[in-house]
């Protein structure tokens, strides 16, 4: 139903009040919304919590359908997606609320996968919102990627005409990746170059962080815009401070202990890689953060340089395991880039929903109570 909103949906899906609640909670802290917002400020009559906070809007605003689009990719953003640990996000993205039409994960194909995506962009035209995954070539008249004789540069600017917004996930769709490194023989580009006329975020990496994604993909669901970007159309909230600046191997730097090969005392004692090419002072990202696997870790707490996947063109820019001497300049955090990055920790979210459920438990079973009426 294209005008019933997200709480009825969800209700249509079986979804409990109490699940329900649980859910807006950990959203809440996933969009680092916390009672300090101004967010609880905007357009409220009254004071509330994070939690009535995202409930309300949910339970205002009509579901919002995505279509997910693959092009020059290795369909790691999707296989990052689909491993994600956290369910109650995973679950909310996938099966819930929102992927109307994925060419990866959808169960059909063909002419019926076809006819479901113009259908998807006539019911819902203006509304919905496209991501994009991989880059587009643009090289021998767009015939180096077709999907059922079509180009990707027409499927893509078919598709984004109808769109609300679009989300670019991971390097390629967001820098142009691997396919479009030196030489680039199929002409391959990011999205944003062939889309001008519609707001574009993006997560970069390779692959992006699932909760970089998801965590965006849901402020636009529950505010029905993108977040706050940076000058690189990043969401501040997972792109606002260097790897570095939150690296468990950071004390180790600022101690001039660095590791000199990968086999060395240094390495074994975990000592700081930078020596060994890491690109993390440089980068962007909050994988030292929310790290991958549940916050099991990331590459640079396994024993891997930081490669800088989620900047422009970090594959011709690399250097990859060249040697650096030169000492850097400590970061400076400021206390709104710590806050986001914190709020966006999963590891910490779920202790953040079980403070914010008890702390307002009678308000928020009022706001679940009146939204079944």
């Amino acid at each position: 139903m294209a005008d019933e909103t997200i709480y009825q949906y969800l209700q249509r899906e079986g979804v409990s009040r109490r699940q329900f609640l649980k859910i807006c909670g950990a959203l809440a802290v996933t969009l680092g919304i916390s009672e300090a917002s101004p967010l609880l400020a905007a357009g409220l009559t009254r004071p509330t919590s994070p939690t009535r906070l995202v409930a309300e809007a949910l339970a205002s605003k009509p579901r919002v359908p995505v279509m997910w689009l693959n092009f020059q990719d290795c369909t790691g953003c999707t296989e990052a997606l689909t491993r994600s640990l956290s369910p109650t996000l995973t679950d909310l993205v996938l099966n819930k609320i929102t992927i109307d039409y994925h060419e990866t994960l959808s169960a059909a194909s063909g002419v019926q996968a076809d006819e479901n995506k113009r259908m998807m962009m006539e019911t819902y035209a203006g509304q919905y919102l496209l991501v994009v995954e991989g880059s587009v070539p643009t090289g021998a008249n767009g015939n180096y990627c077709t999907i059922g004789g079509r180009t990707a540069v027409d499927l893509l600017q078919e598709a984004a005409a109808g769109a609300a917004a679009v989300i670019a996930t991971g390097n390629c769709a967001a820098f142009g990746g691997i396919p479009m490194a030196q030489p680039n023989p199929t002409g391959a580009v990011p999205a944003y170059q062939l889309i001008t006329d519609k707001p574009v975020a993006h997560i970069p990496g390779c692959p992006a962080i699932p909760e970089a994604f998801t965590g965006t993909l849901v402020n636009f669901l529950v505010f029905g815009k993108l977040p706050e970007l940076d000058d690189l159309n990043r969401p501040i909230t997972f792109y606002g401070t260097t790897v570095h600046d939150r690296c468990l191997r950071r004390p180790f730097y600022e101690a001039g202990k660095f590791a000199n090969s990968f086999d060395d005392e240094g390495a074994r004692k975990g000592w700081c890689l930078y020596k060994l090419g890491c690109k993390g002072p440089t980068t962007y990202n909050a994988c030292a953060g929310i790290k991958w696997g549940g916050g099991l870790s990331f590459p640079i707490q396994s024993g891997h340089p930081c490669l800088g996947c989620s900047e422009p063109n970090f594959w011709d820019n690399g250097g990859f395991y060249q040697g650096q001497s030169a000492p850097i300049g400590r970061p400076t955090l400021t206390a709104a880039g710590v806050a986001l990055a914190a709020g966006a920790v999963i590891g910490v979210a779920n202790a953040g929903v079980n403070r914010l459920q008890k702390r307002h438990a009678d308000t928020d079973e009022e706001t679940t109570e009146s939204l079944s009426g």
